[in-house]
């Protein structure tokens, strides 16, 4: 029978083994992005909708673009965008589920209201009505997928703060007088924080695959933008047409990273919080 410190060894090589996928992707994205020439993503690069082969693999598009410095630029973008929008997300968690378990009764009522009309609110209408208020681009889309993918993670770090303030060493600095913020910075902040590592690392994946929705369905990046959103909705209407690959290679390199990223999400979670993991 396999025991907990036998299976440790093996999360944590596991969890070594995909950081250094995650790595590897990633790295390979941002070179793509940085090193490959930007004249290949103008106008008139290349023949128009030529097939993927040794000049362009992944094609050209209808205006003649190479397919593969587009999908590299826009996982850069996407993964950029990914990055920020998830550690807002984060940061918006544990300071409400912090204020929510510390600064009392009305506070605590306040933010489950929060959570809950957040929560009953479809999620995608949600995101776009954001998006759509602040005016779309960059700020539409990181506001609107940074303020609705908060609350799961709030009530995590909600949760796990009210099982800290029972402990000890809670109670003797409450008595020394310490301030619920001197409180919530130096004793409750440093114990949450591998929570807080893996709601990130989970959240990274689905803000990537929303900030793709966004800009498929038009409330993202301008169309001049190589972003993954773009090459999806405007490679979709020729798939039918036999031009496949402006639609199938953008999309399948999204799909190959974010399975990336949350398997390592997984493998974070399993040495960091076994408790709540299935591995």
């Amino acid at each position: 029978m396999t025991t907990s410190a036998d299976r440790r060894p093996r999360a944590r090589r596991d969890l070594l083994a995909s950081l250094a996928v995650v790595v590897v992707v990633v790295a390979c994205v941002v070179a793509g992005g940085l090193l490959l020439d930007p004249a290949q993503i103008r106008p008139n690069a290349g023949p128009p909708l030529s097939p993927p082969g040794l000049g362009h693999l992944f094609g050209t598009d209808h205006l003649g673009r190479d397919m593969f410095t587009r999908t590299a630029h826009g996982l850069a973008l996407s993964l950029a965008i990914g990055m920020l929008t998830a550690a807002i997300s984060t940061v918006i968690s544990a300071v409400l589920g912090i204020c929510a378990a510390l600064f009392g009764r009305w506070v605590d009522g306040l933010v489950s209201w929060v959570i809950d009309l957040s929560i009953g609110i479809p999620h995608l209408i949600f995101m776009i009505l954001l998006a759509f208020v602040v005016g779309g681009g960059v700020p539409g889309i990181v506001l609107g997928i940074a303020l609705t993918h908060w609350m799961s993670l709030a009530l995590l770090v909600r949760a796990d703060v009210r099982q800290i303030r029972s402990a000890e060493f809670m109670l003797v600095s409450r008595g020394l007088g310490r301030s619920p913020l001197f409180i919530a910075w130096r004793h409750v902040t440093p114990l949450i924080l591998p929570q807080l590592l893996v709601g990130f690392v989970l959240m990274f994946p689905h803000v990537i695959l929303h900030e793709a929705a966004l800009t498929f369905l038009g409330f993202g990046f301008s169309p001049q933008t190589p972003a993954i959103g773009i090459l999806l909705s405007e490679g979709m209407p020729h798939i039918s047409s036999g031009m496949w690959w402006l639609a199938v290679f953008p999309g399948l390199t999204l799909l190959l990273v974010v399975l990336a990223i949350a398997r390592l999400g997984d493998r974070v979670r399993t040495v960091l919080d076994p408790a709540t993991s299935h591995g």
